[in-house]
Formats: structure tokens, C-alpha cells, sequence
């Protein structure tokens, strides 16, 4: 993958690129100095979980425990994401834009209901002071300070106003309620218009979850990622949050009803969508999962080899291929 740049694609890469604001907050700075000693001599007493690879472990979120091919740069980081003692998905994390490429998660059947009560939680993994082996709550008062160098924390998406936190792995898509928590990381999250999330988008993922819940026989693999173009949520004069230009997403299910109606088995092994992140008009369109990939090649850095599911989603028992 190709050295990113400021602007990760060309279009409306450059001066006009807009930003947005922040104010600043103050607290008295002996506690905050307090504080932050005993976080970081909590932090360095536990193993990390940012990975070279992933493990075992962490590779059955993916299909025949594959990622994504064609992503490569020295800035991602691959995260395991870990909840209440287990992994529970993963997450190609960009330390410079400070959002996630993308989560690749494992399809759980629900009812779609939402979990409202777990804090918003950071990766101590990223941080260069801590060691923790998995999400946390964010600390109180202003120790977010010790590890906003590698991602995003609360007071980026404080006060802006177009904007909000949209899940790539979203809990609707999960039915544990611990697999549900674990979503709500500030590393599974990018900012979404409030148009395109509460409206095209959030319509893509119940759709996504009606298709998945009704015909999908096994192991549904998901992947939801976004492409950049150089906007950024900034804060206290500094880029900070990188906003995605389009969101995107593809499944595999080789363990499909092949008695579902036509225009849903058309939709099986393998489909995938992509979106606008805008407020006027913004839609999803659905399309097959080598469209979009050709569609991303054309609009970001990948590699010409990116593939977003082993072998085109082939079953191992299956000696055609998709077509």
C-alpha cells in the first residue's frame, strides 16, 4: 500500500476541504498530573493485544481466517478487539487519521435491539504508555491527554455538529449482550453525517440484518470500512478525525437457503453496498462484492491485489468459482 498522504484520495482533495472547530476544555492541572500517574501505572501492568498478525483466536471474525488483502502502510494497525475477557472482532485502525479502515466482524441473528447503557471506551493498545489487553471506559477529567496521539477520544466528537459517531460494526448486528458492548469503541467508529447515518445507511444495516437473519444458514463474515479524501474534524487547530467520504460493506455466507427467493439467493454467497457520507441525497447502493472492490481501487489506496473475502467467498467444497 502506497505511503498515504494528508488526502487519502483525489476527489475533493485540497483546499476546499472543509473543517470543523473545537473548543477547549480545562481542569486543574495537579489533579489532572495525579491522575495520569496512577492511570499509567495501572496501564503498564497488563499484555497488549495489537497484533503483527492476528491470532487464532482473532482470525475466526474473518473468513477462512483471512483480512483483507491490499491494505498495507505503516500507519494501520491491526487491533483484536477484546471485551469482558474475549476477542469479540478486529479492526484495521489508522494511528494518523485516527478512525477506523475498517471492522470485520462475525454476523450474530437478532432482533436489532440496541444497547444503551455501556460507556463509550478507548484501545489502550494504541497508546504508547499502556499496556492494557483490552477496551476500556474512557478515565475521567483529562487523562485522554496520555493516548489521543494514536486514536480518537470523546472530546473530538464533543462539539461537532454535523457529525456523529457511526459504528462499522454496528450492535444491531450482534445479539450477545457482551458482543454488543464491545462495539460501542471509540476505535469502531467514524463520523457519519446525521443524515446519511440515521437515514440510508441505518436502512442498509436493518436491511443487512433481515437478509442475514432469514437465509443466512451458517457463518455470516462481515466487513465495513470507509475511504478518506483529506476532510478532517479538527480540534484545537489541529487535524484530528479524519471524515469518511464513502462507507462500504460486503458479507460472505457460503451456508445459504438455496430455496430463498430469486432476488435474495442472488444476493448469497457474497454482497456488498456502498455509500456517500453526505447530507444531500446521500443513498446506498448494493452491488456484488468484485463491483466494489473495483469501485474502491479506483477511489483510495489499495493495493491491485486488495481482496476483501479469501478466494471471492468460495467454499472450500465448491470447485466453481463466482463469477
Amino acid at each position: 500500500m502506497q505511503e498515504m498522504p494528508t488526502c487519502r484520495n483525489t476527489p475533493n482533495c485540497g483546499p476546499q476541504s472543509h473543517t470543523i472547530e473545537m473548543k477547549a476544555n480545562f481542569i486543574n492541572p495537579d489533579v489532572a498530573r495525579a491522575q495520569a500517574l496512577a492511570w499509567v501505572l495501572v496501564l503498564v501492568m497488563v499484555e497488549a493485544e495489537v497484533q503483527e498478525n492476528y491470532s487464532p483466536a482473532c482470525r475466526e471474525f474473518m473468513y477462512m481466517g483471512t483480512p483483507p488483502l491490499g491494505l498495507e502502510d505503516k500507519a494501520l494497525k491491526k487491533i483484536c478487539q477484546r471485551y469482558n475477557g474475549k476477542p469479540r472482532f478486529v479492526t484495521l485502525y489508522d494511528t494518523f487519521d485516527h478512525i477506523p479502515v475498517y471492522s470485520a466482524y462475525t454476523f450474530k441473528r437478532s432482533d436489532g435491539t440496541k444497547k444503551v447503557d455501556v460507556p463509550w471506551m478507548f484501545e489502550p493498545q494504541l497508546s504508547t504508555v499502556s499496556d492494557f489487553g483490552e477496551m476500556q471506559p474512557f478515565p475521567q477529567g483529562d487523562l485522554h491527554r496520555s493516548f489521543e496521539d494514536a486514536q480518537a477520544v470523546l472530546e473530538d466528537y464533543s462539539n461537532t455538529v454535523n457529525f456523529e459517531r457511526g459504528h462499522l460494526n454496528p450492535d444491531e448486528h450482534q445479539s450477545d449482550p457482551n458482543d454488543k458492548a464491545a462495539t460501542y469503541t471509540l476505535t469502531n467508529v467514524v463520523p457519519q453525517v446525521r443524515e446519511f447515518n440515521i437515514g440510508p445507511w441505518k436502512t442498509h444495516e436493518h436491511t443487512i440484518r433481515r437478509r442475514l437473519n432469514n437465509y443466512c444458514r451458517g457463518t455470516a463474515y462481515m466487513v465495513t470500512g470507509v475511504t478518506t479524501s483529506g476532510n478532517m474534524i479538527r480540534r484545537h487547530n489541529i487535524d484530528r478525525v479524519a471524515v469518511p467520504t464513502y462507507l462500504w460493506s460486503a458479507y460472505c455466507c457460503i451456508d445459504y437457503d438455496r430455496n430463498a427467493p430469486f432476488e435474495e439467493r442472488t444476493k448469497f454467497p457474497a454482497y456488498a453496498a456502498h455509500g456517500l457520507n453526505e447530507k444531500e441525497r446521500p443513498e446506498v447502493l448494493e452491488m456484488s462484492v468484485q463491483q466494489l472492490e473495483n469501485f474502491l481501487k479506483s477511489v483510495t489506496f489499495v493495493d491491485k491485489t486488495f481482496q476483501i473475502f479469501y478466494d471471492n467467498c468460495v467454499s472450500p467444497d465448491n470447485g466453481l468459482h463466482m463469477t
